[in-house]
């Protein structure tokens, strides 16, 4: 099933590998002031999930699932700003990855099959699914805000635009195409008429 912003957006450079910053970028602006959001109901947030290989194709999402998804990706949009604009980020989002980060059980648990024998797995029932999800994003996030890649972290400069990307080259102002293509659209339209006014 593919949404409005894979057919209007391709991914963010740095979005295929961080899921963190998939989840950010899973809902923003788009030209004209309109808006799109990946995570609109359990079933687009289960998709979007399954898409990015973070949940079994059997698992079902509930509405308070969606809605934890949600808020996390706005804990995440808080500390992303923050390191992007050089503020500090909020008291609540940091505490809330960390509750991300150690909300789902991360031991193994021993299990045994007569035919397989001994094997270990991580237990998650239907009530646990969204902690380890939200537990795999919160991680990533503290890494990549933590290490090497934090530095190449930006926000896209285009207007309406509220994603991120991890910069490819030290120009890069816009996570993609689209976006550089609009703005310089629009600079070009701005000096064409500053010079018909004259």
């Amino acid at each position: 099933m593919r949404n409005m912003s894979d057919t209007l957006l391709a991914a963010a450079p740095g979005a295929e590998e961080h899921p963190c910053l998939a989840l950010v970028n899973s809902a923003s602006g788009l030209p004209a002031g309109k808006r799109y959001d990946e995570l609109s109901s359990p079933e687009a947030a289960a998709a979007w999930l399954l898409a990015r290989d973070l949940i079994a194709r059997e698992s079902v999402l509930h509405e308070h699932c969606r809605g934890r998804l949600a808020a996390l990706r706005a804990d995440l949009r808080d500390l992303l700003t923050a390191h992007t604009t050089g503020d500090l980020p909020t008291i609540e989002a940091v505490q809330a990855v960390n509750r991300a980060l150690t909300c789902a059980p991360g031991a193994l648990l021993l299990r045994f099959d007569p035919t397989a024998g001994f094997t270990r797995s991580a237990d998650h029932p239907v009530t646990q699914v969204i902690e380890h999800v939200m537990a795999v994003i919160a991680e990533d996030a503290a890494s990549l805000l933590s290490g090497d890649q934090a530095s190449l972290l930006a926000s896209c400069e285009a207007d309406s635009c509220q994603r991120f990307f991890l910069r490819t080259h030290a120009r890069r102002q816009w996570c993609s195409t689209r976006c550089g293509d609009r703005v310089r659209a629009a600079r070009a339209y701005a000096r064409k008429r500053e010079v018909h006014s004259v």
